[in-house]
């Protein structure tokens, strides 16, 4: 088995945790995390994927183990992670690269993909939206309601999204055989989640979410025009981004290559072996 390193680089003066593995020289394959996550989430993934490809998985700002500085020293908006995630790329001399979008990891991932569609080889993603298809109400109605007009009003709803219930069933739900989770990946969030600040950090991005809806008609125009080869490995069970987001991307890229799962939102924690099989089939057939 390959092994996986664990870095840090410095950018723009902070500090950025990521995860590393596989030959330098190899088609790479860049794995951006969602919430409440961070590069943790890939930690079977990349192991998995490593004999043939180079993997790099950071921690967004807030995330993990990269920096979390305060509310006055970084703006926390999907631009700014964006900046940050780009300068990374351009540090480690990756100026070709697939890309694993899950989650927060989508808006990233879009907007990489307008700045730079001539890097992007290709787009893997899971549970991560480029249309409104696919939004399931019960979940993100009061979010929406929130960045539309933050206040007492409408915070206390979204801030039940950070509790320890909460985040365990983003992992459980949808998922036919409960016992395949382990704890120790919601542990782990809600261990990082629970700093002092971070619940406000958390909430500036619920309240700047609005703005990736706003990049959505700018990637589509983009699919259509490149026909960026785009593999979907989706939890067909996700009661978050439900798998009509999934379906969604054949409208401009009838050759996506789509699978939806037995799973849920989390779906690496249960189905990581059709995954990784699917990924390896379609790199494989792509990165020629």
């Amino acid at each position: 088995m390959m092994p996986v390193h664990h870095r840090t680089a410095t950018v723009d003066g902070f500090d950025v945790f990521y995860r590393e593995a596989g030959r330098p020289d190899a088609p790479t394959l860049v794995l951006l995390h969602g919430f409440p996550s961070s590069s943790y989430s890939f930690r079977n993934l990349i192991p998995a994927l490593a004999d043939r490809y180079h993997l790099v998985a950071p921690d967004h700002l807030g995330y993990g183990y990269s920096a979390m500085p305060e509310m006055d020293k970084f703006p926390y908006t999907f631009d700014a992670l964006t900046d940050v995630t780009d300068k990374l790329l351009d540090q480690l001399k990756i100026r070709k690269y697939a890309v694993y979008m899950h989650d927060y990891g989508a808006p990233i991932a879009l907007r990489l993909f307008l700045r730079h569609p001539e890097r992007i080889s290709a787009i893997i993603t899971q549970s991560g939206n480029a249309y409104m298809e696919g939004f399931v109400d019960s979940f993100w109605s009061p979010l929406f309601a929130y960045a539309k007009a933050p206040g007492p009003d409408t915070e206390q709803a979204v801030r039940t999204a950070l509790t320890p219930d909460k985040i365990r069933w983003q992992y459980e739900h949808g998922v036919p055989d409960v016992s395949l989770i382990s704890p120790d990946p919601y542990v782990h969030d809600q261990s990082l989640l629970d700093r002092p600040g971070n619940d406000e950090i958390q909430l500036q991005f619920f309240r700047d979410y609005k703005t990736n809806l706003d990049v959505y008609p700018a990637a589509q125009d983009c699919f259509r025009r490149t026909q960026v080869p785009l593999l979907a490995v989706w939890g067909g069970n996700d009661q978050i981004f439900g798998p009509d987001g999934a379906r969604a991307f054949q409208r401009d890229l009838p050759d996506a290559e789509i699978h939806l799962l037995d799973a849920g939102h989390f779906a690496l924690e249960s189905a990581l072996d059709p995954i990784a099989g699917y990924i390896r089939g379609f790199l494989g057939r792509t990165l020629v």
